[in-house]
Formats: C-alpha cells, structure tokens, sequence
C-alpha cells in the first residue's frame, strides 16, 4: 500500500508538471494584451520594459524554470488585469470558501438523495420505483443541463420570492444553486448504484443468504449496497472535490462569488496569470481525487490490492 502511494503520489505531480507546463506554454503564444491592464495606452517602450520586469522576454524554457522555482515557494504570481499587482493566492482565498460551501452542500444533497434512489430502484426491480428513477435519470441526462438550469432559475425564483442576483447571507439564495448543481450527480449515483446491486444480486452469495433464510432488505443492506457501493466509491472524491471548486456555469448563471464565475471573468478579460492560477487548482483537484479514491477503495474492499500487478497470487 504505501509503494502504491508513493509511486501513484509521483505519478501525480509529473502529471501535474505536465499539465502545468502546457498550459504556461500556450498562454505565453497568447496575446501580451494578457498582462497589462492599460495596454492600448502604452508606449512600445513601457511594454518591452514591463515584459522584462515579468521576466517574459527570456527565453521560454527560462520562464518555465523560475515559474515552477516561485510555485515551489507558494507564489502564484500577481493579477494584471481583473484586480491589479494583488497576489493569485489572496483573490482564490476569498473566493474558494464561497465555492466550498455551495459544492460541499450539493454533494451532500447528491448522495442523500442518489444512494437512496439507486438502492430503492434495485430493490423494486421492474416497478413503480425503478420506472420513475429511470424517468428522472434519463430527463437529466438526455436534456441539455443548460436547459432545466433555465427552467429551474425562472420558476425557482418566482416560487421562494428571491431575485436573480445571488445574496451570499440569504438562505434561500442557496437553494436554487445547491438544486441546480445537485442534479447531474444525483442521477449518476442512482444509475449506476441500481446497476451494480443488479448485478450483486445473481451473485452466489445473495442466493445462499436467501436459502439461510435472511429478509430481503436485511440480504440489500448488509450484503448487496456494501458491495456495490466499491466501484461506485472511486468516482465519489473526484465528484465531491470538482463540485467543491464549482460550476462554472452555476455561478455565472446566479452571479456567485466563487471560483466558477472566477474562471470565466478572468477569461474574458485576458488575465493570463489568473488563468494559470486556476487551471493550476482544478488539475490539482481532479489529480487528488483519483488518488484519494483508489485508496477508498482498498479500504472499503480488503481483497483489492493495489500494490500487486495482475495475476499474481
């Protein structure tokens, strides 16, 4: 296990060296408009002497070395454009806990509601249950999220009486969002819940505990939901930790002050090193939730082991 980790821990940060490195490249091919924030009233001097103060007229390969040298000491580098020579660091701080709370509710939400619905459409098989989680399964996933994202602003807001403009202190502000990014996960966990505890249930084990005489929903609870509930368990970090950074659509939808509406902002102003910033997090994100959930794993189910190559005894 700890060779596992070690080698999986390594395989991650040249991962992100990798990922990090592409997308430093291609913002340097990127227009210098990026890192000035009164660049059409600057001479052709100011910017060649701002360039050199960024470091951005050496060559390439210098710049890769002194920008992983400063991420090594925790510097991101400073904003240019969408808030002015403040640091990367200080503008994520005060928006990740906003994005925090909103995506940590949401998976809340989305596994107290999604666990539950896959086990009961496993249960009633074919049944009144099943035919309606697989109704609402198929609508989220066959129909644009664009469009009952919509929908769900423009009669969510008429119902609780809220405007269109997020309230970070108002309760009900958060619902509609919290709603809204709940769904696609809710209809993941149900789908492929009901199917692996359909699949549990021809299993030699669950037919031998009916012949001992166990009750139906004693065999699903102890038995079936544990063991579906493994290959389901990987999926579940790297769900709750994208959710956790935000939707990107979401909170520009509602104009949240999180790291979603972040992203798109400084895109659209061509603040190259906030962009950097944020790809950094999100690559950081979705490398430490495969890895986290490849450990759930072998801790929920002992006969998994990781350290061990295919085929050996």
């Amino acid at each position: 296990m700890v060779k596992y980790l070690g080698k999986r821990i390594a395989r991650s940060f040249l991962t992100l060296a990798i990922i990090l490195t592409a997308v430093f490249c291609l913002l340097r091919f990127m227009p210098i408009e990026g890192y000035f924030q009164n660049f059409d009233k600057m001479t052709s001097q100011q910017i060649q002497v701002g360039l050199k103060e960024m470091g951005l007229s050496d060559p390439l390969p210098v710049q890769i070395i002194g920008f992983f040298a400063d991420l090594f000491h925790g510097d991101l580098g400073v904003s240019r454009i969408y808030r002015a020579n403040v640091p990367v660091s200080d503008i994520l701080a005060d928006k990740i806990p906003v994005s925090i709370k909103l995506g940590g509710w949401s998976m809340v939400v989305s596994l107290l509601i999604g666990l539950p619905l896959g086990a009961l459409m496993a249960r009633f098989q074919h049944g009144l249950a099943d035919r309606i989680g697989t109704l609402f399964i198929v609508c989220i996933q066959a129909v644009p999220a664009t469009v009952y994202f919509l929908y769900i602003q423009l009669y969510g807001t008429s119902i609780l009486k809220v405007g269109l403009l997020f309230q970070i202190d108002d309760p009900r502000y958060w619902i509609l969002p919290i709603l809204s990014m709940s769904l696609g996960n809710i209809a993941f966990y149900g789908m492929w819940l009901r199917r692996y505890m359909v699949d549990e249930s021809n299993r030699d084990y669950v037919k031998l505990a009916k012949a001992k005489g166990l009750s139906e929903n004693q065999i699903i609870v102890r038995h079936m939901f544990r063991n579906a509930f493994v290959p389901l368990v990987q999926y579940i970090p790297t769900a709750f930790l994208n959710t956790v950074i935000g939707s990107i659509y979401i909170e520009s939808l509602y104009s949240i002050p999180g790291m979603g509406g972040l992203l798109v902002t400084v895109i659209k102003k061509h603040d190259n090193t906030m962009v950097q910033g944020i790809v950094l997090l999100y690559a950081c994100v979705g490398v430490l939730g495969l890895l986290i959930g490849d450990v759930l794993m072998v801790m929920l189910d002992p006969r998994i082991s990781l350290g061990r190559k295919e085929g050996d005894r």
